[in-house]
């Protein structure tokens, strides 16, 4: 059976992820350094995998009530409590999910009509657009720009804002780019936002804790006349080194989140219950790991950026997230041609600009979520392809 005329329409025309097309091609090649995956190369530390391993232990191996675990959504709300000063009702406000992806596929369910419009900031999470599509919403981008730190700038998004606006996401610390946006720049979307009351916030805040600037996570939720509009989706796979465990969670208003919830109990009825246990300890235990582990990747941040400057390439200083974001503009090739001709010859694969987005054609997305000794050989290989390029050796 021919099935090209039987799959959706709204599915065939989302892209497939370029992210996973160069991991794939990379798998498929012997001896390759791999910046590609968004994935700390650290292991989930011990006492996190301990206290998953006793929940199995002591027989915690059914179904969670829908929205988790009461004492893992404590747990949360005490984390929340302690890093942002706001306070989330447990029962209620808080809802556990199969990591950040499920919670922004649930959000977009539960809020989009056919038609619907949201304003999706650029370069991003190769997700955002996905989601808003399956649920037959319409896309409306904002790019963002170098200049500008690749922030989102007040005017920049008033001038997308319609009447059919449902709501903005917003991902930062940024994956690709690594902008943070710091509590003044979002007062300046707070106030715009204060002009539309009707348009909620998707705030994607699953890097808040690699944050290379600030101590403590800025975000739209410490605005108090806001925070009813404003949805969290955040999660423990890149800041505690967790991504295996597929656990993350929406914070919002109670009616939201109860929608949401609605979605969820029907689609896929819990997170796992091991690793609902093994957050509670990583909150409890775990943030001395964290720092350790943001003050390597701060670290290697230093040492990709000197890397980048000595190849010759243009590149934003990143402020949080693990990844760079290089310009290869004036080298004669496209992003996903340099992607694939630098796999090729020097075996290190990285991702194209344009995969997270069209304004992020002319860039690379470089991951330094990898050992001291894979990023050092990456950008030796990296200096000499550049160079290769700019004498033409790769010239048809």
């Amino acid at each position: 059976m021919d099935y090209s005329d039987k799959i959706s329409d709204v599915v065939k025309k989302v892209p497939p992820s370029a992210i996973r097309r160069f991991f794939d091609l990379a798998n498929e090649m012997k001896d390759v350094i791999s910046l590609s995956i968004g994935e700390p190369d650290f292991v989930t530390p011990w006492n996190i995998r301990e206290a998953g391993i006793n929940s199995l232990v002591d027989g915690y191996t059914h179904y969670s009530p829908n929205a988790g675990y009461i004492d893992s959504r404590k747990a949360i709300r005490d984390y929340i409590s302690d890093r942002y000063g706001v306070d989330y009702d447990p029962n209620g406000e808080i809802l556990i999910t199969v990591g950040g992806s499920e919670g922004l596929d649930l959000v977009a369910r539960a809020l989009i009509n056919p038609g619907d419009e949201v304003i999706i900031v650029e370069p991003c999470f190769v997700a955002y657009k996905a989601t808003v599509s399956f649920a037959h919403g319409v896309p409306v981008v904002v790019e963002t720009k170098p200049e500008n730190d690749f922030k989102l700038q007040p005017e920049e998004l008033e001038a997308k804002i319609t009447d059919k606006t449902k709501y903005i996401i917003l991902g930062y610390p940024s994956n690709p780019t690594g902008a943070i946006m710091t509590k003044e720049d979002l007062s300046k979307i707070h106030d715009v936002l204060v002009k539309h009351p009707d348009i909620f916030v998707i705030s994607d805040e699953l890097y808040a804790e690699l944050n290379y600037v600030e101590d403590k996570p800025s975000s739209l939720i410490q605005f108090e006349d806001i925070r009813d509009r404003v949805i969290m989706i955040n999660g423990f796979s890149k800041s505690f080194a967790m991504t295996g465990w597929r656990l993350g969670y929406v914070l919002g208003n109670r009616s939201l989140v109860a929608a949401v919830t609605k979605i969820h109990q029907y689609c896929i009825m819990c997170s796992p219950s091991m690793s609902q246990f093994a957050i509670i300890d990583a909150i409890k235990n775990g943030l001395s790991y964290v720092d350790e582990m943001k003050d390597e990747y701060n670290h290697r941040r230093r040492v990709i950026i000197q890397g980048l400057k000595d190849a010759g390439l243009e590149c934003f200083t990143p402020s949080g997230a693990f990844y760079a974001f290089p310009s290869i503009k004036g080298l004669g090739l496209s992003s996903e041609e340099f992607c694939e001709k630098f796999l090729k010859e020097k075996h290190v694969a990285i991702v194209p600009g344009n995969a997270f987005g069209e304004c992020g054609e002319g860039y690379v997305r470089i991951s330094y979520a990898a050992s001291m000794e894979s990023i050092n050989t990456a950008m030796e290989r990296l200096a000499e392809f550049v160079k290769e390029l700019k004498e033409g050796k790769y010239n048809a």
